[in-house]
C-alpha cells in the first residue's frame, strides 16, 4: 500500500475521486454480503499473519460486527471528508490499545483486497482492484497518522469505586482512573474488564470531564456478554482499562441555534454528559429539547435527574417516551422516531441521536423524511455492540 495518499477535498459524491466512488459502488454492484464477507476477511487475515490472532478475543463476533459497521460507515462518509478524517484518526488512536503497529496495516490491506476479490467474483476487475487499493491506502494512512500524533497513553488504568444496580439489567458503575482521561462530553471510550480480557466494549461517560472519575450507565445485552458481566459481576476494586476517547457529538453544539437530542435507553449517557457540559459552560444553545425513550416507564432511569436539570435551566425541555402503554398518563407513547416526528419537522435544528443501531437507523431515516438535513444529524454508530 502506498504512502501519502491525497486528501479528500471534494464535498459531494459526484466530485469524489473516481477511485473512491468506484470502491463505494462496487460493494453494491458486486452483491457482496457482509455477513459472508467479514468472517472470511478474518480467516484470510489470520492465514496471512497468524501472529495477529493473539491480539483478539477468543470469540470474534463483536469484533466482526464492529469491522463491518466501520467499513460501511467509511464508505458512506467518503463525501464528508472532515467527518471521515476525524473518525479515522480516532480509530487509529483507539487501535493503539490493541498493540496494533504500523506493519500490521499491510497485512490487513492484503487480506482485505484478497477477500474482496474472492467475494466479488467476475465483478473484481482491474479497475475495481485499483480503486480499492487506493481507498484502503488512504484509510490506512489517516489511521496511522492519528496513531502517530497521539502522545498520550494507549489506555488508562482504573479501579471500580462504585457499582449500583438499577434493576436486573441495568447498573451504574463509577471508575477512578490513574490520571484524568482526556475526553470531551458526548464521547465514548473502550473498556476492558477483568471478567472479559481482550474483549473491549464501548461505553459513554454520563458526565462531563471532571477529575479522574468516570460514570457509566450499563445495560446487559445478550448472554455472556461484557455488558452482562459488568451489570452482574463488577465490584469495587476491579481493575479496568480505558481506551482512547472517540466520537464527536459535541460538534452539534452551536450557540444561538436550537438543539434536538433523541436518546434511547443507555444512549442517554452522552446526552447527559453534553447537558452537564452546557450547564457548566453557560454557552448553551437557544433551546434544547430532549426526547428520552425506553420500552416502559420503569426503564427511564435517568428521568429524575433530567427533570431536575429542567428546573435549573429554562432553556431545557425533556419529553419522556415509552413504547408500552404506561399505567398512568404522562409520557408520550410510541417509538422515539415516531414521537419526535409528531412534534415537528426539526429542519432548522442541530440534532443528536443516541441509542442502539436499530434505533439510530429508524430515527435518522424518519428525521430525513421529515426534512432534517443529514449534515445536521449527529450520531455515533459504534457505541452499542
Amino acid at each position: 500500500m502506498s504512502e501519502g495518499m491525497p486528501g479528500l477535498a471534494p464535498a459531494h459524491p459526484e466530485e469524489l475521486h473516481p477511485h473512491l466512488a468506484l470502491a463505494r459502488r462496487s460493494l453494491t454492484t458486486a452483491g457482496i454480503d457482509m455477513a459472508e464477507f467479514v468472517p472470511l476477511f478474518y480467516r484470510t487475515l489470520f492465514g496471512y499473519a497468524p501472529g495477529l490472532r493473539s491480539l483478539f478475543p477468543l470469540s470474534l463476533s463483536v469484533q466482526q460486527s464492529r469491522f463491518g459497521r466501520a467499513l460501511v460507515h467509511v464508505l458512506t462518509t467518503l463525501d464528508e471528508p472532515e467527518s471521515l478524517v476525524g473518525f479515522l484518526e480516532q480509530l487509529g488512536r483507539d487501535h493503539r490499545k490493541f498493540d496494533v503497529r504500523e506493519e500490521h496495516y499491510a497485512a490487513v490491506g492484503r487480506a482485505l483486497l484478497a477477500t474482496l476479490r474472492e467475494c466479488a467474483g467476475e465483478a473484481w476487475t482491474p479497475e475495481v482492484a485499483e480503486a480499492w487499493e487506493y481507498t484502503y491506502g488512504y484509510v490506512a494512512d489517516v489511521m496511522r497518522r492519528g496513531a502517530r500524533a497521539d502522545t498520550g497513553p494507549a489506555w488508562w488504568a482504573g479501579e471500580v469505586v462504585e457499582h449500583r444496580r438499577l434493576d436486573r439489567d441495568n447498573a451504574i458503575v463509577r471508575v477512578r482512573t490513574d490520571g484524568a482521561v482526556d475526553y470531551r462530553a458526548g464521547q465514548y471510550v473502550g473498556v476492558e474488564t477483568p471478567q472479559h480480557p481482550r474483549l473491549w466494549r464501548y461505553l459513554s461517560p454520563a458526565t462531563a470531564p471532571d477529575g479522574d472519575v468516570l460514570e457509566f450507565q450499563v445495560k446487559a445485552i445478550g448472554y455472556g456478554s461484557v455488558s452482562r458481566g459488568i451489570v452482574a459481576s463488577a465490584a469495587p476494586g476491579d481493575r479496568w482499562r480505558i481506551g482512547s476517547p472517540m466520537g464527536a457529538l459535541d460538534q452539534a453544539i452551536a450557540p444561538g441555534r436550537e438543539l434536538l437530542m433523541i436518546a434511547g435507553g443507555t444512549g442517554i449517557s452522552p446526552v447527559r454528559a453534553l447537558l452537564d457540559q452546557l450547564e457548566r459552560d453557560g454557552g448553551h444553545p437557544q433551546r434544547v429539547v430532549v426526547f428520552y425513550g425506553a420500552r416502559d416507564w420503569e426503564s427511564l432511569h435517568a428521568l429524575d435527574g433530567l427533570r431536575r436539570a429542567t428546573y435549573r435551566n429554562g432553556w431545557l425541555d425533556v419529553i419522556p417516551v415509552v413504547e408500552e402503554e404506561p399505567p398512568a398518563p404522562g409520557p408520550q407513547v410510541g417509538t422515539l422516531a415516531e414521537v419526535a416526528a409528531r412534534f415537528g419537522g426539526w429542519d432548522d435544528c442541530e440534532i443528536v441521536v443516541s441509542g442502539s443501531p436499530a434505533m439510530l437507523a429508524a430515527t435518522v431515516r424518519r428525521l430525513r423524511g421529515a426534512g432534517a438535513p443529514l449534515e445536521r444529524i449527529h450520531y455515533d454508530p459504534f457505541v452499542v455492540d
